[in-house]
């Protein structure tokens, strides 16, 4: 994939299989000669037999004649008869003979005739025959170019086009699909932004490392990924740290108070009044470990000396604590609200305590461990969305999808933690896309919302199901290809997948999550380099184990950079591998209408997309498997596209070469397929920001993470 393979701000949600030019067929065949016409012998024989029997008679009266006139001779000439009669006799039978060989010769001329006729007419025959046969030649001539010409267009196409979004789409709303439906939409989504300089943040909250295989293919992209595992790596992870007083009290009050507030008659006002008190007395940059800690004061939780000791609160902020309300900071509403905001935000005690170093990077990752607990990644997620959400909101606007922020499982926060995501996404016109696994209603509200685009994979619950038919409308029919549902078969989304954190020290977190392996055997193979960063293949150590354990991690590297960290990269490699034609002629599999029972068994990779151009709304059947990008016969340009350069060249011109080609850096994981691309940054990011591609305009200036606007 090259960095021009899309234009700026151009999405992609996979793969559209399209036959445009039909099966020729067989070739024409070629005109068989006739026979070349010429005189019949038999019709000869007959004819000279017919005439000789014909002229039989007369040949015999003109012998008999002349025998008779002879015999009269002879007998004049020996006297026997008077020479009168002689005479007589002479001249009258000559007569008869010359009268029967005259009968004769017209005979044999008039057959003569007729066999001149019959030749005449032959060489006329023979002549329509050859130019009958040069004309047939011609045509077929004609044909067999014109034949050749749809072969080399049948056999040359493309069969796989990018499904793009439409320039103003801000949002990409995704429902359903599993795990390794979810890598392999997200790695596509994901590369050709980072190839063609691209920012991409993605909060993964599914807790099944679904970047996983983005992230390997991140360093093939010189984009170096930098992983947060949390809790794990809370001490190192400074999101938010810094802020002004008013716009912490603002995170951590949406963060404490989203949930609540969801599920109705919950009023935040109290706790951001309390909060913002608070931050008055700790002043601005106050770390989540003093907030905690002037909320035990003010709940009377613990010995607020040993706070004071720990170098938490000072002697004077403790005294303007325990005296902020009065007397009414014993009042039991006061107290009781201090204790569930130190309940919740103890959670995240220990961010940006111990922040490190980490060197410019275009991908991130923000991850949950499922060993967190279902609570503290409650809060962990609320926080980080709350968080990214406010710097986003302080960031200026910049060009369409610049940096893009990925949701994995956005379906566990709250509807107004989504909606105020996407607003800022919009505003600052940066892309987003939201993962829900389900439809629970606040999910079903927001579905398709503004300028969005709705993705469906396979749901397998039946109400989900029907509720995603119903919103893309059952009455359209789709053609899933041979290639989707071979892999879809094969897949058994049974990999191991996990994360390993990229900005801690040796004593990095790391997240793993396993489900039951169908063969009852895996494999593992790691590379580390030292000081714990992960994907560095020519330094540090290595080390590889075999069991009959479920759920470890595979990341032996396939070819063109795809990984078996998830089965859609083998399966498809294995498919293409054990059925060459799949590569070329991918055949029709089964046709379906968009029904719940047939979004309850839709291949992994699979995915519907709904989206609005112009006057009517597109649907579209899609596949998101990333490894699609390393066959033949994929093009980067829209399926609109591909047709109307179809329409250009005449009809017996030859087939225009496909837009990649075996030899052309098509593939996603090609590491010279970025090189030299310019780096981007995404908004808020400490890190520091990369120069913007040329002809761009300047990238927006986001707050940084440690940086303090007031």
């Amino acid at each position: 994939m090259t960095a021009g393979a899309f234009r700026p701000g151009q999405v992609s949600l996979g793969w559209q299989h399209e036959l445009l030019h039909a099966d020729p067929g067989q070739p024409p065949r070629r005109p068989v000669p006739p026979d070349p016409e010429r005189v019949n012998p038999g019709w000869l024989a007959a004819q000279r037999r017919e005439e000789s029997l014909i002229s039989r008679p007369a040949r015999q009266a003109g012998a008999g004649g002349a025998l008779l006139a002879s015999a009269v001779g002879l007998l004049g000439w020996a006297g026997w008869l008077n020479p009168a009669l002689t005479g007589l006799g002479v001249a009258t039978f000559a007569c008869l003979a010359v009268a029967g060989a005259v009968s004769a010769w017209r005979g044999r001329q008039a057959l003569k005739a007729a066999i001149a006729a019959e030749s005449r007419r032959v060489t006329a025959a023979r002549a329509a025959q050859e130019r009958d046969l040069f004309a047939a030649q011609e045509e077929h001539a004609r044909r067999f170019r014109a034949w050749q010409s749809r072969e080399r267009a049948f056999r040359g196409q493309a069969l796989w086009y990018p499904v793009l979004l439409p320039e103003q789409t801000d949002r990409v709303d995704l429902v359903g699909g599993t795990v390794a439906g979810w890598s392999a939409l997200l790695t596509s989504v994901g590369v050709p932004r980072l190839a063609s300089g691209d920012a991409l943040t993605v909060l993964d909250l599914s807790e099944g490392a679904v970047a996983g295989d983005l992230v390997s293919l991140a360093g093939q992209l010189r984009a170096g990924p930098l992983v947060w595992v949390l809790p794990g790596d809370l001490p190192r992870f400074d999101l938010g740290v810094g802020l002004p007083a008013a716009a912490m009290a603002d995170i951590l009050t949406a963060c404490v108070s989203a949930d609540r507030a969801a599920a109705g008659g919950h009023d935040p006002a109290p706790d951001h009044a309390l909060l913002a008190r608070l931050l008055e007395v700790l002043g601005d940059g106050a770390r989540i470990c003093q907030v905690t800690a002037a909320l035990r004061a003010l709940a009377q939780v613990g010995d607020p000396r040993e706070d004071v000791r720990h170098g938490r609160l000072t002697a004077v902020q403790l005294e303007r604590i325990t005296g902020l309300f009065g007397r009414g900071a014993a009042d039991r509403v006061v107290i009781e609200r201090a204790w569930v905001l130190e309940a919740r935000l103890r959670v995240l005690e220990r961010l940006g305590s111990d922040p490190a170093t980490v060197p410019p990077s275009r991908l991130r990752v923000v991850a949950v461990d499922p060993g967190g607990g279902a609570f503290g990644n409650g809060v962990l997620a609320a926080y980080v969305t709350v968080a990214l959400t406010h710097l986003l909101r302080c960031a200026r606007p910049g060009r369409p999808w610049r940096h893009t922020v990925c949701v994995a499982g956005a379906q566990a926060l709250p509807g107004e933690l989504i909606d105020r995501l996407a607003g800022a996404c919009e505003a600052t016109r940066t892309g987003l896309v939201v993962a829900y696994r389900s439809i629970p209603p606040h999910v079903a509200q927001r579905l398709g919302r503004g300028n969005a685009a709705l993705a469906v994979m396979r749901l397998g619950n039946a109400e989900d199901a029907k509720a995603a038919s119903e919103q893309i409308g059952s009455q359209h029919r789709f053609v899933l290809s041979q290639l989707t549902d071979t892999v879809g078969a094969s897949v058994s989304d049974t990999a191991g997948d996990s994360y390993t954190s990229t900005v801690g020290t040796a004593q990095s977190a790391s997240l793993s999550r396993s489900r039951s392996q169908s063969s009852g055997r895996s494999r593992g193979h790691s590379r580390t380099r030292p000081g714990g960063a992960p994907l560095a293949p020519r330094s540090g150590s290595d080390s590889t184990e075999a069991s009959e354990s479920r759920g470890t991690s595979d990341t032996d590297s396939l070819t063109d950079g795809i990984n078996t960290s998830t089965s859609w990269g083998v399966t498809t490699s294995r498919a293409i591998g054990l059925n060459s034609s799949l590569g070329r002629t991918v055949q029709r599999s089964r046709e379906f209408l968009v029904e719940p029972e047939e979004l309850q068994r839709l291949p992994p990779s699979a995915v519907i997309v709904s989206y609005a151009s112009g006057p009517r709304r597109h649907v579209v059947l899609a596949d998101a498997n990333p490894a699609i990008a390393t066959l033949p016969t994929v093009t980067w340009r829209s399926l609109d596209q591909a047709r109307l350069a179809t329409q250009a060249p005449p009809p017996d011109a030859p087939a225009a070469e496909p837009a990649a080609s075996p030899g052309e850096p098509a593939s996603p994981g090609t590491p010279a397929a970025s090189a030299g691309a310019p780096a981007a940054q995404p908004v808020g990011w400490r890190s520091g920001r990369g120069q913007p591609p040329p002809n761009l305009g300047p990238p927006p200036e986001p707050p940084d993470w440690r940086k303090r606007r007031h």
